[in-house]
């Protein structure tokens, strides 16, 4: 992960403290984390998402809550270094989208009628990202053309079989497996899993990339979103949908636009009581409006549903 982000955090044993923006909600951020019971790639319980890393060659594992306004992550049952208080608090800034002012945002559509109302019901929600770009590519692919429900499902079997595991008071905390892992798997392994044969060869090529050093997040870090769009749909099974959802969640690019999302169109038929969803000629004028927070507008058209 690069060290680029300015972090403010102050270390208090095995804790650090992080003062978030004013325009930051942990509420809506749990609220999100708790879409799936099948989620194990974090936990949240009584208002505190644990969550499992990986530094380097070593796991540790995490909890996050709030103490008043600021954001406390504790590293359970173990002193961790500098090198795993500054990882763990980056990985926080990027996963909670911590380090963008979305200000302007809120000052471009306040008074708009589609977003308005939704930015003042949802004040503080933020793209809860995936700050390794491999799982962000993975997931994507594992939603394509199937319902939530399932994509979880199968997310779920292939982290309990290749994902690494901390285990802690009898509790098991997943990470998710790595490019090198995959790469070296075969395609009935996953089909075993009810990946369809598409998904399987699409995940094995995507982790082979990864492994062969083809694709890394650091060689997409500071590219335009359409460079880095370009270069992540060369590979099998990226198409415009997929490089704009990854680099939206792992990079948090705020005007990448996933036009043929369905739940962008559905969104906009409730809210605007249409009597069939928009066509991508109609939503790309409704996003006009939007230009350069696109990806913030699709957050909390999402958020509506």
């Amino acid at each position: 992960m690069e060290q680029s982000l300015n972090l403010k955090y102050t270390c208090i044993v095995n804790k650090t403290r992080i003062i978030p923006p004013t325009t930051f909600s942990f509420a809506l951020a749990c609220s999100f984390l708790e879409r799936s019971p099948r989620e194990l790639l974090h936990r949240v319980k009584e208002g505190i998402v644990y969550k499992a890393l990986r530094v380097g060659n070593k796991n540790i594992l995490v909890a996050i809550e709030q103490d008043q306004s600021d954001l406390i992550i504790q590293f359970i049952n173990h002193n961790p270094s500098t090198l795993e208080k500054d990882y763990a608090t980056q990985y926080v800034y990027e996963w909670l989208d911590l380090d963008t002012d979305i200000k302007p945002f809120y000052k471009m559509v306040e008074a708009d009628k589609l977003l308005g109302p939704l930015i003042k019901k949802f004040y503080g929600y933020r793209i809860i990202g995936q700050p390794d770009l491999f799982e962000s590519l993975v997931w994507a692919v594992l939603g394509q053309q199937i319902n939530l429900t399932f994509a979880y499902t199968l997310k779920q079997r292939f982290v309990e079989q290749f994902g690494e595991v901390i285990k802690h008071e009898g509790q098991k905390y997943f990470l998710f497996p790595s490019a090198e892992v995959v790469a070296q798997l075969t395609l009935e392994s996953l089909l075993a899993l009810q990946f369809s044969k598409q998904k399987a060869n699409y995940t094995i090529g995507i982790a082979q990339a990864f492994a062969s050093g083809e694709i890394t997040k650091e060689s997409l870090q500071h590219l335009l979103l359409s460079k880095g769009k370009e270069k992540l749909m060369k590979l099998k099974g990226i198409g415009n949908w997929t490089a704009n959802y990854a680099l939206m969640k792992t990079f948090r690019y705020p005007d990448a636009f996933p036009l043929e999302d369905v739940g962008i169109h559905n969104a906009i038929k409730n809210l605007k009581g249409m009597k069939s969803k928009p066509t991508l000629d109609q939503v790309k004028r409704i996003f006009k409006k939007y230009k350069g927070w696109e990806a913030y507008a699709t957050l909390y058209l999402w958020k509506s549903l």
